[in-house]
């Protein structure tokens, strides 16, 4: 008697990637357990052999603070109008040190990977994905911080208020992430075949807070030094500080032209990293 041939109906079909461009969110979806662990890794493990654990979350911006109070306030004599001079450097260091953990963090992926990703299929952009998630955590702890001086202060007498814009904060600070994001994963492509490239993140993350208004409103620089104030205006990062600082500390202004910028410059940006992403994971491991 002829039989038909079994047929086997697949759950998954793992096929190489052809598309010039993929983000499969369906596909994320399924693995979100594995995106779950990472997270917890990523959360877990960095502080698991300190002394100190967690605390390092707290230790690393107060004393930040600290030093650029001295520094640009007490020294230099920058003035932050009505608020207290420490407050005002919490915010914006607070909202940068999430966007150098998701850009340091993201931009070792294949090369810290390359032992995972050589063994077993899942979305790659899981990875630097769970980065960008479990920095959240780390922020979150660092906001509790910012909100037990903010009261502190206000229960001092500084003169501090909120206003309604504080709501679009969790949306100024995903954009952050997805520039981390985009960014961390168009350097970590290219650290694929140029491994200096790795050593020059740190020095350029350095340079980089400079220009990104974080310890100086951005007015200041462009009445001090209005030759270089361009610098600062082209640069999205100063924008989203800037405005962090007014929707926490309602101080400065919201520019909704350099708002705008942002944005555009950020989704390039994050799209310009996951086709470049997307298309080193097909071959990272012959030169990894």
């Amino acid at each position: 008697m002829n039989q038909s041939p079994h047929t086997n109906d697949w759950l998954f079909e793992i096929t190489p990637k052809n598309k010039f461009f993929s983000l499969n969110f369906k596909e994320i979806w399924q693995y979100r357990d594995l995106l779950i662990l990472f997270v917890k890794r990523d959360i877990i493990t960095v502080y698991k052999q300190t002394v100190l654990g967690p605390l390092w979350y707290l230790i690393q911006p107060l004393f930040t603070s600290i030093t650029f109070t001295i520094i640009f306030n007490n020294v230099a004599g920058i003035k932050t109008g009505t608020i207290p001079p420490f407050l005002f450097n919490l915010a914006g260091i607070m909202v940068w040190n999430y966007f150098t953990a998701c850009l340091s963090g993201t931009s070792d992926t294949f090369k810290s990977n390359a032992s995972i990703f050589g063994k077993v299929y899942f979305p790659r952009i899981i990875t630097p994905l769970s980065i960008v998630i479990s920095n959240l955590v780390k922020f979150g702890i660092q906001f509790c911080i910012f909100i037990v001086f903010y009261v502190f202060f206000y229960f001092q007498g500084s003169d501090l208020s909120l206003n309604g814009s504080i709501l679009f904060f969790p949306i100024l600070i995903a954009f952050m992430g997805i520039l981390g994001l985009g960014l961390g994963m168009l350097i970590s492509s290219m650290v694929t075949k140029y491994r200096d490239l790795n050593n020059l993140v740190g020095f350029g993350i350095q340079l980089l807070m400079y220009i990104s208004a974080v310890m100086y409103p951005m007015e200041l620089i462009k009445q001090k030094l209005p030759q270089l104030g361009w610098i600062v205006e082209y640069n999205p990062l100063a924008y989203i500080i800037e405005t962090s600082r007014y929707m926490l500390l309602d101080i400065g202004n919201i520019s909704m032209l350099g708002l705008l910028y942002t944005m555009v410059v950020t989704l390039a940006i994050f799209f310009i990293g996951l086709l470049v992403f997307n298309r080193t994971e097909k071959s990272f491991i012959d030169t990894v």
